[in-house]
């Protein structure tokens, strides 16, 4: 028997993305999402670890917009655990959709780069990847016991960071940076998987969720926007698919910004983003990825501080 979503949750997702596209997404709660994981380039080339999964008779396919980023066919998570190049940090284990916001930052060497909510690790890392270790990046996490883990992963990747363990809403506005990633906390609405955590579900996604996530969204966006130096870039990702915490919390910064014309959206422009499932946006030059067995829902924003 088929898990079902909240009732309230349906409703909100039928409102915003009618009847056929809401049973599209209830269906991607259902799909049993396959293994993914990238390449650490600071420990390992691409070619040496399609021989080791070609050694190991592990069948894979290429993603069209990341040469470091791999579908496993016939392979689950524990088993690539086992392998030696996950345990020397070679490969990291991550969904699609979650590396997509490194790779649309753009990040650069020999810039101050700030990740704002950066536990467990997997974005930092991915951004020392790819700036080759060679980026100044800040990787704030409020939380002590997953700052811990995000020292760790950043050890076992071999990627540089200096780890700010403080709520990054209280970041003092005298630092500033070139790049920032605001990955919010967010209700998870992209991530529900309705295969075995009915239970959990229920009980833990709620509308008081979703409120408390946007009134963090907003602050945390804000302190984002008063950080990043003028002229440069940002973005902003959740891993919803509701509206409330994607679009409307940009138009409420935008609208905040109006006067003082501070901020505006840059159009994602992405080689292979024909590939990914998306949903409709009502902000032009966003993207709001379909969940489905191969990618989580996820939001993605770009915005820059005009100078």
């Amino acid at each position: 028997m088929n898990a079902k979503a909240p009732e309230f949750l349906i409703k909100m997702l039928e409102k915003q993305y009618g009847e056929q596209q809401t049973e599209e997404i209830l269906q991607g709660y259902q799909a049993k999402r396959k293994t993914t994981f990238r390449v650490n380039t600071l420990k390992a080339q691409v070619k040496e670890v399609k021989e080791i999964l070609e050694k190991n008779n592990i069948e894979y396919e290429p993603v069209e917009w990341s040469e470091q980023a791999f579908i496993l066919k016939n392979a689950s998570e524990r088993e690539i655990q086992d392998l030696e190049i996950y345990k020397e940090g070679k490969i990291y284990l991550q969904s699609l959709s979650s590396m997509l916001p490194p790779i649309i930052l753009q990040p650069k060497e020999e810039k101050d780069i700030l990740d704002m909510a950066a536990a467990p690790g997997g974005k930092t890392t991915q951004i020392a990847s790819i700036t080759n270790n060679k980026a100044n990046i800040t990787a704030c996490e409020m939380n002590k016991i997953r700052a811990e883990r995000l020292k760790y992963n950043l050890e076992k990747q071999g990627a540089k960071a200096y780890v700010m363990v403080q709520d990054a809403r209280k970041i003092d506005d005298f630092f500033s940076f070139d790049q920032i990633l605001l990955d919010a906390p967010c209700s998870g609405s992209g991530t529900l998987n309705l295969r075995n955590d009915e239970e959990k579900i229920e009980k833990t996604f709620t509308i008081q969720l979703i409120q408390k996530s946007v009134k963090t969204q907003i602050a945390l966006l804000r302190k984002a926007i008063n950080l990043l130096k003028d002229g440069e870039e940002m973005v902003y990702s959740t891993c919803s698919i509701l509206t409330e915490e994607n679009e409307e919390i940009l138009q409420e910064i935008l609208k905040q910004n109006k006067k003082e014309s501070k901020i505006e959206i840059v159009p994602i422009n992405l080689k292979g983003l024909e590939e990914i499932p998306l949903l409709p946006t009502k902000i032009k030059g966003t993207l709001c990825v379909l969940p489905n067995e191969q990618y989580e829902g996820f939001f993605v924003a770009k915005i820059r501080k005009c100078g």
